[in-house]
């Protein structure tokens, strides 16, 4: 696990072990607040020794950035911490939160011990967390997922986008209009920092670009598809749609934005084409 601290109280943490999923703990001298988790019980278990030896007042509130399991599998090792999330990220743990998690510890052993928590605190469009001296603003990004929040770090011109930002957006089950506007509220921030989801952290010079690119990637890759559809190609089409002729790399995440890619032009291959059919009938 990589640890990079981004402010004198604020530390970002970052998977080795699933694709560089990252979690960040915000010190005070009342308490550390957590933004997400990491996954696998083991480096979840080092970020919370970490917080624990820097904030004698302990951890006061865990944040759960969207129901995604990949951000929300190590809030059990918090059991002090106050859980808040989304409204709908409280309501889909609570229908399929259970399910999700016997099926993912099916498939991957080393989640055996991990146990489902539901969120206490949730909001609709946006909550304020004051705690020494420290101003959170969490607000509603949907988008990548409907229940999408980000954290807004006031004094430390920090945002923690979770996957409202990263090396490529993702939208299967989510909607590209929504993840537009979402990050188009970014650009209206005074901001130093953001951290992403996935990958690295953002340097104040890099952040326009990464959302003007991200923007103009969702308008790319609906544009391409659209026209398959329209031209009543097969899906095989879409193999012809490159990540770089749509603005994006695909060498960040050790590859795995090209398997992202593709998932996102799958996803909108169905859902243009459920929307032509709907208009026709």
């Amino acid at each position: 696990m990589l640890r990079e601290r981004v402010t004198e109280d604020v530390y970002v943490f970052i998977s080795q072990l699933y694709a560089e999923v990252s979690a960040t703990v915000v010190i005070t001298p009342e308490g550390a607040v957590i933004v997400d988790t990491l996954p696998f019980p083991q480096e979840t278990r080092q970020l919370r020794e970490f917080a624990l030896e820097r904030c004698p007042a302990g951890i006061r509130y865990v944040i759960l950035t969207h129901h995604h399991a990949d951000h929300i599998y190590g809030s059990y090792l918090f059991p002090e911490a106050e859980l808040i999330s989304h409204r709908l990220t409280r309501e889909t743990l609570l229908k399929v939160g259970a399910e999700s998690l016997a099926q993912a510890k099916a498939q991957t052993p080393a989640l055996a011990h991990v146990e489902l928590r539901i969120p206490q605190l949730v909001f609709e469009t946006d909550l304020l967390l004051r705690l020494g001296e420290k101003t959170i603003h969490l607000m509603h990004a949907p988008g990548h997922a409907p229940d999408a929040i980000m954290a807004h770090l006031r004094e430390d011109k920090v945002l923690v986008a979770s996957d409202v930002v990263t090396p490529v957006p993702l939208i299967v089950r989510g909607n590209s209009e929504e993840l537009a506007k979402s990050l188009r509220q970014i650009k209206s921030l005074n901001l130093e920092n953001v951290v992403q989801g996935h990958g690295g952290v953002l340097l104040r010079g890099e952040i326009d670009e990464t959302v003007d690119s991200s923007i103009a990637y969702l308008r790319c890759i609906d544009k391409k598809v659209r026209t398959i559809v329209e031209r009543g190609q097969p899906r095989s089409a879409l193999a012809k749609i490159d990540i770089e002729d749509c603005g994006k790399s695909r060498i960040p995440l050790g590859g795995l934005v090209q398997r992202l890619h593709l998932a996102n032009l799958d996803y909108l291959y169905n859902e243009i084409r459920r929307e032509y059919q709907q208009a026709a009938a």
